[in-house]
């Protein structure tokens, strides 16, 4: 039996809310560039690399923002529970829930590129206690599992 894990969702300015506020209580200033590189985040619905994110600020500003200042910003965001790094895509997501600290669980389409966020805390228990197990002491897990999605998986209409 899966222990799931539940926490409120946050989205649009309520995320942003959450998100600032969750920055400011581990000591970092929310800046307007934090705060444009975030909205730009949220704004994708896959997960973007640090150069979408710069285009995206980019074009909101009228003036070209670098994409080693966006990854800056990123690695703190990833810090503090703002976002997720996609590790196989080199990208990134929003954290729909900024304020509750777990280990996630994404479910990648090799198809389209959507990425789903599921939490699951008895796999992500198991594969924490399989590394102490093995002597080594699991900072941050890491679970992405390839495939395709139901949309991209669905036999087209028509098809016989």
């Amino acid at each position: 039996m899966a222990h799931h894990h539940h926490h409120h969702e946050h989205h649009g300015a309520d995320l942003a809310h959450a998100a600032e506020a969750t920055l400011v209580k581990a000591g970092e200033q929310w800046t307007a560039m934090r705060a444009q590189v975030f909205d730009a985040l949220a704004g994708f619905d896959k997960p973007a690399s640090a150069y979408d994110i710069a285009d995206a600020v980019s074009k909101a500003q009228g003036r070209r923002v670098a994409a080693n200042s966006v990854y800056r910003i990123l690695d703190l965001f990833v810090g503090a529970n703002l976002a997720r790094r996609v590790e196989s895509a080199n990208a990134y997501v929003a954290n729909a829930h900024p304020d509750c600290l777990h280990d996630c669980i994404f479910l990648v389409c090799d198809s389209c590129g959507q990425t789903t966020h599921i939490d699951d805390d008895a796999i992500t228990r198991s594969v924490r206690s399989a590394a102490k197990g093995a002597g080594f002491q699991p900072v941050r897990p890491v679970i992405e599992v390839r495939g395709k999605c139901g949309e991209c998986d669905a036999p087209a209409e028509g098809a016989a």
